[in-house]
């Protein structure tokens, strides 16, 4: 028996509940891992809540971590015991032990650690294929980030500045404007104190963004849309203050004939190629310290009610993982 967090019932946090739980042998083409460490991410909340539906109930909660292969099922031929690994992948990552479909691991190199990896892997994939693939971010691009002191947020800001690209975030307080500076944001917007359409409107100068990376949902939209320029991209990737519903087209046309797209990590990592490209890409900037991971928040297995209720009630910065 391993120890574990399940849900048995969407609600709030207090429907996390610790326990122990049976994880047996690794079936045809699965590993089964020793957890180090484990991330925490907002969709972690939106399992739990029901707003994403889980596959099956009860279910152990959360979709990243990294560790260390403990045994291969038949079929597995590229990992091996005491490989370390790092994966975003199925519900199931709140768990000491867990069993891993082996084409969703991926293997750390030495550089990373696994706390490191653990923070990173779905907010840093994320950030990838969002300045990367979804949209492509260049040098002289001046783009808006919203939650800009978030996890993906940091990450992103580092990245795009990397890039070359002049970066707008929002933020909820001075000292995550000040954290998002730090981080390579080079204009940060109190979204509670200030007009974040207008401060974007006075920084570019009238020319607005190619593109927003909107990870808020119902709390910054459409003024969203009113930072584009025209044929302008609004990439909405969470929904961090709830969906965003009713959406009229017709907006799209009179804001200067905009383009929205609501990407998904699971889309642009559908295939082995895809995921592991993706994570060598994350590994590399990584690793020559272009983009660092702050792990700002450490928290027990056992305390992952706390640790929900603190990312849902904006105390958190940065990447949180469960220390195993």
């Amino acid at each position: 028996m391993v120890a574990a967090v399940r849900v048995h019932k969407t609600g709030g946090p207090e429907v996390l509940t610790y326990e122990e739980i049976e994880v047996g042998a690794p079936g045809q083409g699965q590993v089964k891992i020793k957890q180090r460490a484990i991330g925490l991410n907002f969709i972690d909340t939106y399992f739990r809540s029901g707003l994403y539906p889980a596959p099956s109930m009860p279910f152990v909660a959360g979709n990243e971590g990294a560790g260390e292969v403990t045994a291969v099922g038949p079929g597995v031929t590229d990992l091996k015991a005491g490989d370390r690994v790092a994966y975003v992948a199925g519900l199931g990552a709140y768990a000491t032990e867990r069993l891993l479909p082996a084409d969703r691991a991926v293997k750390l190199p030495d550089n990373i650690s696994y706390e490191q990896a653990a923070g990173m892997m779905l907010k840093g994939m994320t950030a990838e294929y969002l300045l990367n693939r979804c949209f492509k971010v260049e040098k002289g691009m001046t783009i808006l980030i919203h939650a800009a002191a978030g996890g993906v947020g940091l990450i992103a800001c580092q990245w795009a500045k990397h890039l070359g690209a002049t970066v707008i975030g929002t933020v909820g307080s001075k000292e995550k404007a000040e954290l998002a500076k730090a981080n390579g944001a080079a204009h940060t917007i109190l979204y509670r104190e200030e007009d974040f359409v207008a401060r974007v409107k006075e920084i570019t100068g009238g020319k607005l963004c190619p593109v927003v990376y909107d990870g808020v949902g119902k709390a910054t939209f459409p003024g969203s849309l009113d930072c584009l320029q025209p044929r302008g991209l609004f990439v909405s990737y969470g929904n961090a203050s709830g969906p965003i519903e009713g959406m009229n087209l017709g907006i799209l046309s009179q804001k200067g004939s905009l383009y929205v797209t609501r990407p998904t990590l699971n889309t642009y990592t559908a295939s082995r190629e895809d995921l592991v490209k993706t994570a060598n890409n994350l590994f590399d900037v990584v690793g020559k310290g272009a983009v660092k991971i702050p792990v700002n928040h450490t928290y027990a297995l056992k305390d992952a009610r706390k640790a929900h209720e603190d990312l849902e009630s904006r105390k958190t910065t940065g990447s949180v993982i469960f220390k195993v």
